[in-house]
């Protein structure tokens, strides 16, 4: 029997409902939208939760019974979500669209290192030093000062192809986007991109790069972007089909 248990406050004043089905408890986010004119459920494949998209004028009530109508829907779909894989010894990390097994060597000094190995199936390995309880830590250390390096160069080099001044880039964590350009020319990315081949974090900058010129969509913006990066489309397409998949990395065991 499904019942609801509460609704509560959620993320920028929105409202979360819970949900309990078959012994598993369900949370939706809800989320008003003026252009709106039905309820339209979804699952997000980073957050691992649903969003329930409501009309503006649309009542709690009614999105609690549509979502509880639906309980069973969004329960299967949050099931066949793939798997996380913690930073932790034995699992199997990208790191520039290369798998490397990742293996604790406590006894060793250092950080964390690549090197090439026989005695793993991915055939190169990321090694992480330390107590078992600072691997996760290090490896994402790791993983977003690659990820600074890499995007600062591809940055630059954007910037100065249009005749711009170094921009500064910030590192995050969103669930929902790759990358933003502030109306102050702010750049953020995120560190995630470093897990991706090498084209697709360097399209991620030239997208955000022509958003200085362009802080919008339009043609124009397209246009500077593939002006920038030829690997535009091919990028677009890669993270359409794997780019969620790189939020299954780095749960913590």
């Amino acid at each position: 029997m499904l019942r609801l248990l509460r609704d509560v406050p959620g993320r920028n004043g929105s409202s979360l409902i819970t949900l309990e089905h078959a012994g598993e408890t369900i949370v939706v986010a809800l989320r008003r939208a003026p252009a709106a004119r039905r309820f339209t459920l979804r699952v997000r494949f980073a957050a691992r939760d649903a969003v329930l998209t409501m009309p503006s004028r649309a009542s709690l009530r009614d999105a609690r019974a549509f979502a509880e109508r639906h309980a069973a829907w969004i329960a299967a779909r949050l099931n066949r979500l793939p798997a996380t894989i913690p930073f932790a010894h034995g699992s199997v990390i990208p790191l520039r669209g290369v798998d490397h097994a990742l293996i604790h060597l406590p006894e060793k000094r250092g950080t964390v290192w690549t090197e090439e190995r026989d005695d793993v199936a991915a055939g190169v390995a990321l090694c992480v030093a330390g107590q078992p309880e600072h691997v996760h830590r290090r490896v994402q250390d790791h993983f977003k000062r690659e990820a600074r390096r890499d995007l600062e160069g591809a940055v630059a080099r954007h910037a100065a192809a249009l005749g711009l001044p170094p921009r500064g880039v910030g590192l995050r964590d969103p669930v929902s986007r790759w990358g933003s350009c502030s109306s102050s020319g702010s750049l953020n990315f995120s560190w995630r991109l470093v897990m991706a081949p090498p084209f697709v974090l360097d399209y991620l900058a030239a997208h955000e790069v022509a958003h200085l010129v362009h802080l919008d969509h339009s043609p124009r913006f397209w246009s500077l972007t593939r002006k920038l990066c030829r690997d535009t489309d091919r990028a677009e397409a890669w993270l359409s089909a794997h780019g969620a998949h790189l939020h299954k990395y780095g749960a913590k065991g």
